[in-house]
């Protein structure tokens, strides 16, 4: 905790105490975006990736848990079948994975 006051403390006589503390913002900027943003967008990069390659016949799993397989795809929505003559039709952005475990 006083290395925190420290990194926001200003000297009384004005010398580099603001610009210690945008060094030290930066510094968690550039933490948050290598370890939390920049993941998360090679995820979702490669989710999209996979469901625009999908094919009849791949399974799926779905945002809500359902585990079928692609029985056909139009534009926007994909008809999936998920027990013998159950279909259920829903739209791509969805899909959370293709593939699991075939």
């Amino acid at each position: 905790m006083n290395t925190l006051l420290l990194l926001f403390a200003t000297d009384p006589e004005g010398g580099g105490g603001g610009f210690t503390s945008l060094i030290f913002l930066a510094a968690i900027f550039l933490v948050f975006y290598l370890f939390i943003i920049r993941p998360q967008s090679k995820k979702q990069k490669e989710i999209q990736n996979k469901v625009s390659a999908m094919n009849k016949g791949d399974k799926v799993i779905t945002s809500g848990g359902i585990v079928g397989i692609v029985n056909s795809i139009d534009d926007d929505s994909v008809m999936l079948e998920i027990d013998k003559d159950v279909k259920v039709k829903l739209l791509k952005n969805a899909i959370v994975d293709v593939n699991p475990q075939k």
